[in-house]
């Protein structure tokens, strides 16, 4: 039963393995969790699935490595210094994936796959980073 139900939901284009995960918020301090959760929001207001890190914000490298495991496309990251210069940073999780594979170190330092927008761009800039924009 299920395999059926599996089957007719990829052939509609509504299931499969290449399914995008949502946005990533990144939490880089609890204090400022209603700006993370407003960003959120935002984001899903306009029809881009996301959700809000919800472990330990101390360890950086985990919130990128369950973005990871969710097949998330982005994830957004604003800290206290961004926070005070009104920006956000956003950092395209498959572009980085690829440049690691396949750039040299020089390359891949250079960050392209990471780009600062004003925070009242966050919305437009991640609809133009998933090519819906």
């Amino acid at each position: 039963g299920v395999d059926r139900l599996l089957a007719a939901l990829r052939e509609k284009g509504r299931a499969g393995g290449s399914a995008q995960g949502p946005v990533i918020v990144t939490v880089m301090d609890r204090d400022r969790m209603a700006d993370y959760l407003g960003m959120a929001g935002e984001l899903r207001r306009a029809g881009i699935r996301a959700e809000v890190y919800l472990g330990n914000p101390k360890q950086f490298g985990n919130q990128l490595k369950y973005a990871d495991k969710r097949a998330s496309p982005i994830a957004v990251i604003q800290g206290g210094d961004e926070a005070a210069r009104g920006v956000v940073i956003l950092k395209d999780l498959a572009l980085g994936a690829r440049i690691a594979a396949e750039a040299s170190l020089a390359e891949w330092k250079a960050q392209p796959a990471q780009t600062e927008v004003p925070r009242e761009n966050l919305v437009a800039a991640v609809l133009a980073m998933l090519g819906r924009g």
